[in-house]
């Protein structure tokens, strides 16, 4: 028999958590208290920021975009990770400012023409539905916005390092009308099962390479390790599958945003049950690209997207 031997963490190394933790903490708490066109001028400056001094993180964001974009010059590639650091900064700021707008949501999140209505086919059939989405545009403001519209719906996340940070992301949540299954939680997964059974819809980041059950799918032309819940998921309940996200209405801050949403049409009564699930994956993929592809600066260009691939000779 074994003993257990539990790891603890270093008192300094716990003192800069907790340090930093109560900084973003308090910068969330002091910018909750600002109308919404003061925190976006804020972001914008933290943005042009970010492009001088964040050299590893521009490095990263320059990586991803050759990839994606190799026929681009590297001015052009330069141009859309600025962009994108200013979009994420005032991402942020609209999340935190919240409060301040919330009574005027509807106008500043807007349906695209068609895509609410998409939504409601898919929940008429009754049996809940997959919701694909990924971190382009402002997938919080879509969240909230969808639930504005009077559509029961959770999402799927991990936990953050910060238990009190955790705790104030699923409070925002909250009270924006949506659920938050984390990952982490023993209960996440029945809540899944009833999120379907009660013909809600079911939210599900999908475009980044994390530490669950996936497959290899093309992104950008490229093997990807892409999250497989969402097909897994369609086949097991024959619910309906449409891909989510949000794209800003113009180039100013303050204009605001527009959900689109695809349906992503798939063979319920396909024999191979694990063909049709990557299949499903593989089109939901696909229609996020074309979605980065129309606005590529509303993506997270640093994350490694493609720091896994495939064994060699294998597809």
């Amino acid at each position: 028999m074994v003993a257990s031997v539990a790891v603890s963490v270093p008192l300094r190394t716990r003192l800069r958590r907790g340090a930093r933790s109560l900084v973003l903490r308090g910068l969330v708490h002091l910018f909750s208290l600002l109308p919404l066109r003061a925190g976006l001028a804020i972001g914008s400056a933290v943005g042009r920021l970010a492009w001088l001094v964040a050299g590893r993180t521009r490095a990263e964001m320059l990586e991803g975009l050759a990839v994606a974009f190799p026929e681009k010059a590297l001015e052009e590639r330069e141009a859309i990770a600025r962009a994108t650091l200013v979009h994420l900064a005032w991402l942020a700021a609209e999340v935190v400012t919240i409060r301040s707008y919330d009574a005027r949501l509807e106008e500043y999140v807007t349906f695209a023409p068609g895509a609410e209505e998409t939504l409601r086919r898919a929940l008429a059939k009754g049996r809940g539905v997959v919701y694909a989405t990924g971190h382009v545009g402002n997938w919080e403001l879509m969240a909230r916005r969808v639930a504005r519209a009077g559509i029961a719906s959770a999402t799927i996340a991990k936990e953050t390092g910060d238990p009190k940070m955790t705790a104030v992301i699923e409070r925002l949540r909250k009270e924006g009308g949506f659920e938050t299954l984390w990952r982490e939680n023993p209960s996440t997964a029945r809540a899944m099962i009833r999120c379907f059974k009660q013909n809600k819809l079911l939210g599900i980041l999908i475009d980044q390479d994390t530490k669950v059950q996936g497959v290899f799918v093309s992104f950008f032309g490229r093997p990807a390790f892409t999250p497989r819940a969402v097909g897994d998921l369609a086949v097991r309940f024959k619910a309906p599958v449409v891909v989510g996200y949000t794209r800003r209405r113009g180039p100013r801050p303050g204009d605001g945003h527009e959900v689109h949403i695809v349906d992503i049409p798939w063979d319920e009564d396909a024999p191979d049950r694990d063909a049709a699930a990557v299949k499903v994956t593989a089109d939901c993929t696909a229609a996020l690209e074309a979605a980065i592809r129309a606005s590529p600066s509303e993506w997270v260009w640093m994350h490694k997207r493609w720091k896994r691939q495939p064994p060699a000779g294998t597809s």
